[in-house]
């Protein structure tokens, strides 16, 4: 027989069944989806925090507390809830000089913000007056937080758009009370358009408001970044040089570390990899019990054309040929849900992009349809062995 005739009679084999073949599937079809899914929200994760960090320009030093090592988080993550920044460490090293221009620092937490019976769940930043300035975060309408609001504790708060349309509708803010945490603070201003990434923010969900406020709110002293401008990129390494030769006179070298912005990304880059790589292979885990799923319906298969298997051997048929149609059909399942999985994996992250970042990378895409065909192939292939195994006359007599 040539493979033409054998593909022909493997497929004729699945149409014949239609529900036990769909149901055969379903285990590729979510196993694909799944990875393609996952990796698409890691990947889109990956992207948006790097274009944050391009956004923030490349002559920024972030402290950090904790201890991080060269190659990643290998000492430990950062010490947020640890830490022993202080405003006092992040306004001497303002006034370093040399090769440092500025230096400010700040502390986010999520909070609830509320106007007047609505609510919403925010990113509450506090910072130092320059904190907006340094990570180049501007205004659309009002004012931002400046040095005498933090000096003098004004409760008083700038707020993205999604704040705003979610409490104000279409209300003027301006000069209106919210309430975060169990502080009222007055609007002072609306943030630029930050761009949007949906459930995880990107700044448009974000407040604003004074350190010293938000000390109040969240009862903690410390910073949790300082951040630091060097007067140029050339200049970065002397700052950096600078900022630990002081901060050392302060406090031990384990309770602090410092990075600039390409540093910091490549390190949480990394992490996003490692993460990006473990959704994937979790959701792998699926195909395999699919896979599984295969060769049990195709065992079953074997079972009931018995007795087709023996007629086929012996009107000459050869064992070649019986192996070579069984693995065809597992193949052909294993492909045929690879591609109902990709157009689904990739449907619904394209749909979550909406609301999450996502991103369909060709590699995710090849690896799953290539991993799904790979399935059929070695969970074929047992099913396939035993029908060409099977002796022609015991197969006729088989009831």
């Amino acid at each position: 027989m040539d493979l033409s005739e054998i593909f022909r009679l493997s497929l004729r084999s699945i149409t014949r069944n239609k529900t036990r073949s769909a149901l055969t599937m379903l285990g590729i079809i979510i196993g694909v989806s799944s990875v393609i899914l996952l990796v698409s929200l890691g990947q889109g994760l990956q992207d948006f925090v790097t274009g944050q960090f391009e956004k923030l320009g490349s002559n920024i030093i972030y402290v950090i507390p904790g201890k991080i090592g060269s190659g990643g988080f290998s000492s430990g993550p950062p010490n947020f809830a640890g830490s022993k920044l202080t405003l006092k460490h992040a306004a001497d090293i303002a006034k370093l000089g040399g090769a440092i221009a500025d230096a400010g620092g700040g502390t986010q937490s999520i909070s609830s913000v509320k106007y007047r019976g609505k609510s919403m769940y925010g990113t509450v930043v506090g910072g130092t007056g320059n904190y907006m300035r340094l990570h180049t975060i501007s205004v659309s309408s009002g004012r931002g937080v400046s040095e005498t609001d933090v000096k003098l504790g004004r409760k008083v708060a700038v707020i993205g758009k999604d704040v705003i349309a979610k409490l104000f509708g279409q209300l003027n803010p301006i000069g209106k009370e919210i309430i975060i945490g169990n502080q009222s603070l007055t609007v002072i201003g609306v943030l630029s358009d930050l761009g949007s990434a949906g459930a995880i923010g990107s700044g448009n969900d974000h407040s604003f408001i004074p350190i010293t406020v938000a000390t109040k709110i969240f009862g903690s002293e410390n910073l949790q970044m300082i951040s630091i401008k060097a007067i140029s990129k050339e200049e970065i390494p002397t700052a950096i040089k600078q900022a630990k030769k002081y901060l050392l006179r302060q406090l031990k070298e384990d309770d602090f570390s410092v990075m600039d912005s390409s540093s910091l990304l490549s390190t949480i880059n990394q992490i996003l990899g490692v993460l990006t790589a473990a959704l994937g292979g979790i959701a792998a885990i699926s195909l395999v019990v699919g896979g599984v799923g295969i060769m049990n319906i195709m065992l079953v298969t074997v079972t009931e054309r018995t007795k087709e298997i023996g007629l086929r051997k012996a009107v000459g048929a050869k064992p070649k040929d019986i192996l070579i149609q069984f693995v065809i059909e597992a193949v052909v399942l294993s492909i045929l849900g690879g591609v109902i999985g990709i157009l689904i994996g990739a449907g619904g992250a394209l749909a979550m992009n909406s609301v999450f970042p996502t991103s369909v990378s060709l590699w995710s895409v090849s690896l799953a349809f290539g991993v799904s065909a790979l399935v059929g192939i070695i969970f074929g292939v047992a099913p396939a062995l035993k029908a060409s195994r099977l002796n022609p006359i015991d197969a006729l007599r088989y009831e």
